[in-house]
């Protein structure tokens, strides 16, 4: 009989005049579905962008994506301890941190020095000392995630010959010195002996990092190597690679490893470590993924309610098209390509709206301290929205799919339901 009638293609144009037969309920069906669509690209991109968001600032501030330090080093790190410093061959820091850079796929290579201080003369005993080379960092990365910048909010960063430092804005707070004080401090040298110094502070900064802004004392490198005396060494030397290699993490940490062997050094990459921010990535991924699952629930169910009310809506036309011949099975097809339809419309304008709304977002930070009002947060401030496409098609895919599954159950109840009696409902 279907054939007679054109086959599959009759049943196609069928199913797609259906959908302008009623109008207002095509339309809200579309709508209900898009916005399910939507929800789930957003959602998307605001997880992972939070996770990108902490990536950053622990790759940025505390691991790197791979660190090189001392063997006797690794189990006094907790302490920062300034006693087992990296050497480098032929006392030469400079041409070792070149010959680092020369491997395939590393981009830059970092020293850093970071060690507690005791302050002398103020109410909060304690704070951190960190040297690295400012302007080469700031240059290769964002300190602050926010505003795309070094983080400086006032004054200057030190220069490296003079007796000069930078502090959090946070920090300057707590302890009640500005721009132009001198703030006083001791720190154990490398030699075991205690190092006081009074630098001036020339600028504040606000990394977006909380545990960085309340806590640290920033000073050039070289300026920190002469005070704790580790001259033409490093504490840890921190590797970052090239955004195309960020996969190649594991194989590019055993290239390092091979060509640091035979100098007593001990190479790890961000993930090789039992650290506080692996478990602080875990929780937080399996948090955001609930958070998620929650959100696929509930846009499951809009989609597949508005799905249900439209096919029991119609009840008697099912019972129509019974009497004028069509099969149960012609009528299960209609009302699942009719769905088809409907769920690529939706899908579709979804998928836009998705791409749309986190594309605009993706370049505007979004604070953690005003969404959680006020609260300050331990690790970032920022978080930005990931733009992807493997998101919007993700997101476009699980809309058409989903309607159009969810269509069939309803449909093969309905079309078995007798011809009289559906005619009757």
């Amino acid at each position: 009989m279907s054939k007679k009638r054109g086959g599959l293609f009759f049943l196609f144009k069928i199913a797609y005049r259906n959908i302008y037969r009623n109008l207002r309920r095509s339309i809200l069906c579309i709508i209900a579905i898009s916005i399910a669509v939507l929800v789930i690209i957003f959602m998307m991109s605001f997880l992972y962008g939070m996770i990108d968001s902490l990536k950053k600032i622990i790759t940025v501030f505390e691991t790197s994506h791979i660190r090189i330090y001392a063997n006797d080093y690794e189990d006094k790190k907790d302490f920062l301890a300034l006693q087992y410093p990296v050497e480098a061959p032929d006392n030469n820091l400079d041409d070792f941190l070149l010959k680092l850079e020369s491997i395939d796929g590393i981009n830059k290579a970092f020293p850093r020095i970071k060690s507690v201080v005791t302050l002398t003369n103020n109410d909060v005993k304690h704070a951190y000392l960190w040297g690295f080379n400012l302007e080469e960092e700031f240059k290769f990365s964002h300190f602050n995630l926010t505003k795309k910048n070094n983080g400086l909010v006032e004054g200057r960063y030190p220069e490296a010959k003079k007796n000069e430092c930078a502090i959090g804005k946070r920090f300057a707070k707590r302890i009640g010195l500005k721009i132009g004080d001198r703030i006083e401090f001791k720190v154990l040298s490398s030699q075991f002996s205690d190092k006081f110094a009074s630098p001036v502070i020339t600028g504040l900064f606000d990394f977006d990092y909380h545990t960085v802004d309340r806590k640290f004392i920033i000073m050039p490198l070289k300026r920190m190597q002469k005070l704790v005396v580790l001259n033409n060494k490093a504490q840890i030397i921190h590797l970052f690679v090239d955004n195309d290699n960020i996969k190649n993490i594991p194989e590019l940490t055993e290239t390092v490893r091979e060509h640091v062997k035979g100098k007593n050094l001990t190479v790890k990459n961000w993930r090789d470590d039992n650290w506080y921010f692996n478990y602080v990535m875990s929780a937080g991924l399996l948090i955001y993924n609930i958070i998620f699952a929650v959100f696929i629930i509930v846009a499951s169910f809009l989609i597949v309610n508005t799905i249900i009310m439209v096919i029991h809506e119609r009840m008697k036309e099912i019972g129509m098209m019974s009497a004028l011949g069509l099969d149960r099975g012609e009528i299960v097809r209609i009302f699942f390509l009719e769905a088809v339809f409907l769920s690529l419309f939706g899908a579709i304008l979804g998928a836009i709206l998705g791409g749309i709304l986190t594309g605009f977002l993706s370049n505007i930070p979004i604070s953690y301290e005003t969404m959680a009002g006020g609260a300050e947060m331990p690790i970032s401030n920022t978080i930005y929205v990931k733009f992807s496409f493997k998101y919007i098609f993700g997101g476009l895919f699980y809309g058409l799919i989903l309607s159009s599954i969810c269509t069939i159950l309803p449909s093969l109840k309905a079309a078995f339901i007798e011809p009289v009696e559906a005619l009757r409902r």
